[in-house]
């Protein structure tokens, strides 16, 4: 018997309120944002999977369909947003486009339409180094409030801001370059 042993957690229910309150709910009545534990987030994913025991021997080949987890890594707090059904098209093009064939057998690779929707990924709560942060209602509002920002700027202004921020950096990149070079090379 094979049995797989991962650490799962579940969001305090105070923060995942909060997270409900600072972005709302979708048309379900669910939240548009929700926090879960990357060892606790489970995905469809069809294919061949190979079983191996403890010494790496194969015990056995098997195209099916599974429930891994989504995110890495497995033990931080990632943030999600609800993506809504016609995000991924009608459910005959969702067939067409993530079906694979094994051997003959055909295996829905993406697991089966999401007819309500999808979480998807935002952010993981990580540091800069990819360092543990605790989950705390405060750092996911704040989270939550950037995105919806971020997603109300007009996508010109954003191209604008990146092109801006880039030339600043080839023109600090060039200057260092210059005080590194000396004047002899210019």
């Amino acid at each position: 018997m094979i049995q797989v042993l991962r650490e799962t957690h579940e969001a305090p229910a105070s923060v995942q309120q909060r997270i409900a309150r600072s972005g709302g709910e979708n048309r379900f009545g669910e939240p548009n944002f929700r926090v879960v534990w990357g060892g606790s987030r489970l995905t469809w994913i069809g294919g061949r999977w190979t079983d191996r025991d403890a010494h790496g021997n194969v015990i056995r080949e098997a195209i099916e369909l599974r429930q891994v987890p989504k995110y890495l890594p497995l033990d931080r707090w990632h943030i999600e947003r609800w993506t809504p059904p016609e995000s991924y098209g009608s459910p005959e093009t969702w067939r067409e486009q993530t079906t694979e064939t094994e051997d003959g057998v055909r295996v829905p690779a993406l697991g089966p339409y999401p007819a309500r929707g999808e979480y998807e990924h935002c952010f993981t709560l990580e540091g800069a180094a990819g360092e543990f942060i605790a989950l705390t209602p405060a750092a996911c509002d704040w989270i939550v409030r950037a995105i919806e920002w971020s997603r109300r700027q007009p996508r010109q202004e954003m191209r604008l801001a990146l092109a801006a921020r880039e030339s600043a950096r080839a023109r600090d990149f060039d200057r260092a370059a210059d005080e590194v070079l000396g004047e002899g090379f210019s």
